[in-house]
């Protein structure tokens, strides 16, 4: 029922929902479109196709560049990991104009392919956080698509009148007040009061429009207070995600298991892999 603005940072209340005119700040998301060529992309996706796409959960095919990982006993190893792949060296050094991935050190890609024919989808969920670190780096490919954001909190989430009355525009972050000024019975001139309004976080949900060939990056609150899905009906032809993931703090500088991360951030940036 709402949709993210990136020129803003806000998810402005659909038309044809009760939160038309309305919207609240969506902290957490980066996206910067036409982030690769055509050119490229198409390279990308031929090399990509010329190794083997493993069957996934949701009608989705897969390939996997990472240490192995048991998530529920929390053990980790490189295992047969070699690195990320020769074609990700120049998106990963591309990575480094975008302001919210300085020093961003990718450990792990996963390339996903989604087709509608297959019902690929894939279900509102966290990645976890015990050995992937804060910023989610997702490259989208050959198809839009949108990424659905929803919230099992129980607070509440206040929204914002987002109509001035001199252009009927959307308010840019930060001028919202609490009361605002609109236009009444067709009249100019004639101030009305519109007061924050409070609304449970379960019955927002937050769509961010993902072009073809854009990236965005996830963090913040956007990472670890609402979760992301893709639904079937938003794959309208093959789609490839290709999502590189950081350490966490406890594999990093100064964590638990340093030593083990710089040997696996080695092998990861050799960008000499196979799929595992």
């Amino acid at each position: 029922n709402f949709t993210y603005c990136p020129a803003t940072g806000l998810a402005k209340g659909n038309e044809h929902s009760e939160f038309a005119g309305w919207a609240f700040p969506f902290p957490g998301v980066f996206l910067t479109e036409e982030f690769i060529s055509e050119d490229e992309e198409s390279e990308i996706v031929e090399l990509m196709d010329r190794d083997d796409w493993k069957p996934s959960q949701s009608g989705r095919k897969k390939q996997d560049y990472g240490p192995k990982v048991n998530f529920k006993k929390q053990r980790l190893k490189a295992g047969s990991f070699t690195g990320l792949p020769s074609f990700s060296k120049k998106i990963v050094a591309q990575m480094k104009a975008c302001s919210v991935l300085g020093g961003f050190l990718p450990v792990e890609q996963c390339n996903l392919d989604y087709m509608p024919e297959r019902g690929s989808a894939i279900d509102p969920h966290f990645d976890d956080w015990w050995l992937w670190g804060e910023r989610l780096v997702s490259l989208n490919l050959l198809s839009k698509t949108v990424l659905s954001m929803s919230c099992a909190s129980e607070d509440s989430i206040q929204l914002l009148p987002t109509f001035s009355k001199e252009n009927g525009e959307l308010s840019p972050p930060g001028s919202f007040t609490q009361t605002s000024a609109c236009k009444n019975s067709g009249e100019e001139g004639i101030n009305c009061v519109l007061s924050p309004r409070l609304v449970p976080s379960k019955e927002v949900t937050v769509a961010i429009r993902l072009p073809r060939r854009s990236l965005v990056v996830l963090y913040g609150d956007a990472r670890y207070k609402w979760k992301h899905a893709i639904y079937r009906k938003h794959i309208e032809h093959r789609r490839i995600c290709v999502t590189f993931r950081e350490l966490s703090a406890e594999f990093s500088t100064g964590g638990r298991h340093e030593e083990l991360g710089k040997e696996l951030l080695e092998i990861a940036l050799s960008f000499q892999g196979r799929p595992v």
